[in-house]
Order: structure tokens, then sequence, then C-alpha cells
């Protein structure tokens, strides 16, 4: 495909589900339904784009907090903070190394390379605050096993993206960020090509998969369970592509 649709062809679709996500659910199911009932169907060239949160509690990713026992140092970063011990706790076990601790916000690395708030543990959205949702233990393979579900039940490859909030340094507000992608290309690379004043562009990779991401953060509510959308109209890049080839190899990392 080519890059070029206008802004006036791209739809963001979202699709409300009618109830909650439990361990064990199955995700094509509820997509499925949420389709029928807004008497839609997935065409091709359509891409799908979830929230993590669905995904994580569909394998079950549900951490009981009172089994959690913080050690001294996180009770007393928490104490300090007036933070709960016990979520400070899961993000330093979900960690790979800590990045940063400051004025009450733990950054880590954690198991999969992202780099978060927390460990992307989260307490919002799940049960009022007696569990704690993890990420998905591989949101590609998460990715992967979706886009062929949706294959095998409808006859169309459709590419998956998995998407979280993410803060960023130096700006303020949350976006939103690809961490499992399936069925497409997450970057888009334009280096070698010329502008249209017939510059060569040097260093021009787009984070494809990212912007699609944001872009369904706009239809996708925190508060009205829209955990799901599908983006139509762009002209994505199929491929084998996966969310790892959006972390910046520590090498060319300008800021470790």
């Amino acid at each position: 495909m080519t890059n070029n649709v206008h802004l006036q062809d791209l739809r963001i679709i979202p699709l409300r589900f009618a109830d909650e996500v439990g361990p064990g659910d199955s995700l094509i199911e509820k997509l499925l339904a949420a389709l029928r009932k807004r008497r839609l169907s997935l065409r091709p060239g359509d891409i799908l784009v979830l929230k993590h949160k669905i995904v994580s509690k569909a394998e079950g990713r549900l951490i009981p907090l009172e089994r959690i026992k913080p050690s001294m140092a996180s009770c007393a970063w928490a104490l300090r903070y007036k933070l709960d011990p016990r979520v400070t706790q899961l993000a330093v076990n979900q960690s790979r190394r800590i990045v940063r601790r400051k004025q009450g916000v733990l950054i880590t690395e954690t198991r999969h390379g992202l780099i978060c708030a927390n460990s992307g543990v989260d307490v919002s959205n799940v049960d009022g605050g007696q569990h704690a949702l993890l990420l998905p233990k591989n949101p590609d393979a998460s990715a992967a096993r979706l886009h062929r579900e949706l294959k095998k039940n409808l006859h169309l490859s459709i590419p998956v993206i998995i998407s979280d909030s993410f803060g960023r340094p130096w700006r303020e507000g949350l976006t939103e960020a690809a961490i499992g992608v399936a069925g497409m290309k997450p970057l888009r690379d334009y280096r070698g090509r010329r502008d249209p004043h017939g510059y060569e562009l040097h260093a021009s990779v787009d984070a494809i998969a990212d912007e699609l991401a944001c872009a369904a953060g706009l239809a996708c509510g925190k508060l009205d369970r829209t955990p799901a959308c599908i983006i139509r109209g762009f002209a994505y890049q199929a491929g084998r592509g996966n969310g790892r080839q959006l972390l910046r190899p520590a090498a060319q990392d300008l800021f470790r």
C-alpha cells in the first residue's frame, strides 16, 4: 500500500463492550459481539487497536494486593509520598531496573524493555483497589494470537495493536504507545526518499504503530467501556512486525 491517505479519509470507530472482561474470557467473542451491536464488520485494510487492560484481564494478569508483602524500602518510599507500598513493591518486582525515583514517581524498565511508570502496574479500572493489573506477559505474542484468531474467524488479515498509556519526559499528560504489534510493520522508514523540495531525508523513521495507538486513544475512553477501536482508511505496510522493533537499542540511546 502507498502512503496516500488524507485525513478526511481516516476513520476511528470505537467498539463499546457490554460488560467487563474477566480472566479466561474470549476477546474475539467480545469483539465480535461489539461489532454486531454496532452493525459493523471488519474490512480488508482495517486495523484493530486494543487497550492492554482487556488483554491483561483476559490473560489473568490480576494480582491480589493482599498477597504482596512490601519490603522496608518500598514501605518507606510509599509512606513518604502516601502511596500503596504493595503497588510499589509490585512495580519493583516487575522491573528489570529502576531508571528514576523522584517526587513519588517510580520510573522503571520493565522485563519487556519498556520505560514507564511503576512497570505498568495499575489499579484503576480493575476492581476498586483489591487487585493490581500487570502488563501482558508478552504483548507481541498476545497481539499475534489475536491476529491469528481474527484470521480464523473472519478470513481477514487484520493487524492488531495493543496499546498502553505512557507519560513522556519533558511533556505533560499521557499519550498512547504500542506495546504489542502483529500483522503490520510498526515503523515507516523515509530515509533515502526526497521531500517536495528535493532534499534527501536522512533521519525520518515514523513510529506508525505509536501514532495509530494515539489516534485510537481519542476514541477509546477510560470511563465508558470502549477498550478497542477500528482504524479504517490508513495505508499501513503489511509484514511480520512486532512491538519490540519500537524499542531503541541501548547503544543508540542518548539518554542512558
